[in-house]
């Protein structure tokens, strides 16, 4: 019989092992919130060294300070967001709502409108 290393006997107590398919698609998951996070990060990054001829300096460090502050939001709340699935499958608990879900849609959105804006007001 296989048994678990403490550190995962400390993080996933109790319960019993689901269907390893369902671990993978929990995994998969996990993956396509961090590559988001990179995306909103590599974000932040371009619009403050590529955009300094487009927008004022404080709009541009606002702007790549959101992107680059909701990746790390984003990041961090997928390894909660895995863990918390993680364990609600081990106790056959329903699955727990995505929070960030939320967080992110109106992050992104604030962050659009403000580009929406300096698009749409910018001189030729």
């Amino acid at each position: 019989m296989h048994t678990r290393s403490k550190l995962a006997q400390r993080l996933l107590p109790g319960g019993s092992e689901p269907d390893p398919r369902f671990t993978l698609a929990n995994e998969r998951t996990f993956l396509a919130w961090i590559r988001t996070a990179l995306a909103l990060m590599a974000g932040g990054i371009a619009v403050e060294a590529f955009t300094a001829d487009i927008f004022l300096p404080d709009v541009r460090k606002l702007l790549a300070i959101a992107l680059l502050l909701l990746g790390l939001l984003l990041s961090a709340s997928a390894c909660v967001r895995w863990l918390n699935v993680e364990r609600a499958m081990r106790c056959q608990a329903p699955l727990p709502l995505p929070l960030l879900v939320p967080v992110l849609s109106a992050g992104g959105a604030l962050v659009t409108a403000v580009l929406i804006v300096f698009v749409a007001l910018r001189p030729h």
